[in-house]
């Protein structure tokens, strides 16, 4: 494979251009937001896996979001996103009351999840086509528990808009990794499953990692000063295990496996969510030729990648590295040459 210009150096399999030889397949996560419920039975089976610190007992004022970030004593988080949306976000795809024909028998079908022409299921009494094809659609506004469905006795004016968007966020094991290249003790090295792991017996505390990270993903200990991250189980993973937050996972939102074959999955999971009637759905991660090489966990996301606070298109911070250390090597050049001439000049 080819090198990358967007990395230090080294082609995009990782694992061999690491020293590995005979590297077992690269393997990963593949994180389906559209499945998360926030049950953050990841957070609590990483740290007891992984002997994690407690956290997250404050308060924060954000939704449930009582982690708050990617932290040395949060190695995975959960996002609480709210979302206002506005009344009209679908198009609506019947053209009158629910009884009346639909715009078109594909949209109509999507709608009422079924294959054939049926209108809606299970029959909503008739009223405005565009919240009953909004109801149609699937649970999308939220409200108090009832009697009824969401606005079916309120009415629009009288319901709640909005949506949580959930995301179990974790380190993405970059193929170019610039905490990788910028540690001085070799505490952070590569596995021969492509992982990027810590070894906390060496880190000296630096730093350089932290800010090095495209995401933000690595922290320091306030207590010893050393840097913490995802391991993605490597004691599991050496022992034919899966990683203990994917293993605790209940709907399968964290799915762990060979990378290649995950960005099959997520490619095919994203068609399934587009032909259902959700065109927002987009993979982030996943391409091999973005700024970083393609992330050893990817996600599938259901709105921009900032409003889950991640970078629109990170790029490995180190890229630059051999061109602003060969212009300053001109520099010096420069500079010698200089000082020898006005030497020389000032001798004569």
């Amino acid at each position: 494979m080819t090198p990358d210009p967007n990395s230090l150096f080294g082609p995009l399999d990782p694992a061999p251009e690491a020293g590995w030889t005979d590297a077992p397949p690269r393997m990963g996560f593949f994180t389906d937001t559209s499945v998360c419920i926030g049950c953050k039975a990841c957070e609590v089976a990483c740290k007891e896996w992984n002997d994690v610190p407690a956290s997250g007992w404050d308060l924060l004022g954000m939704s449930y979001d009582n982690t708050g970030a990617l932290t040395a004593n949060s190695w995975r988080h959960v996002a609480f996103v709210e979302q206002s949306r506005p009344a009209g976000h679908r198009a609506a795809p019947f053209g009158a009351a629910p009884t009346g024909g639909p715009v078109s028998a594909g949209s109509a079908a999507v709608a009422a999840g079924t294959t054939t022409d049926t209108g809606t299921t299970p029959g909503l009494p008739p009223g405005a086509s565009g919240a009953a094809a909004r109801m149609a659609a699937g649970p999308e506004f939220l409200g108090m528990p009832g009697a009824q469905p969401p606005g079916r006795d309120t009415g629009v004016a009288g319901r709640t808009e909005f949506r949580w968007l959930m995301m179990s966020d974790v380190c993405k094991h970059c193929t170019h990794a610039a905490c990788l290249d910028v540690c001085p003790t070799g505490s952070l090295f590569r596995t021969e499953f492509g992982t990027v792991v810590v070894q906390e017996d060496i880190c000296n505390g630096c730093g350089y990692c932290i800010s090095a990270c495209p995401y933000g993903v690595i922290d320091q200990r306030r207590e010893d000063g050393r840097a913490w991250k995802c391991t993605l189980c490597y004691d599991r993973l050496g022992a034919g295990l899966t990683p203990a937050c994917a293993q605790a996972c209940p709907t399968e939102s964290i799915q762990y496996g060979r990378v290649d074959e995950l960005r099959e999955r997520a490619a095919r999971r994203v068609a399934v969510l587009h032909e259902r009637g959700v065109p927002e759905a987009r993979l982030y991660g996943h391409d091999p030729t973005d700024g970083v090489g393609g992330d050893g966990a990817f996600f599938l996301l259901l709105d921009e990648p900032e409003v889950y606070g991640l970078p629109p298109d990170p790029v490995v911070t180190t890229r630059d590295l051999p061109r602003m250390w060969r212009r300053a090597g001109l520099a010096a050049l420069a500079m010698a040459a200089a000082a020898v001439a006005a030497f020389v000049g000032g001798a004569s």
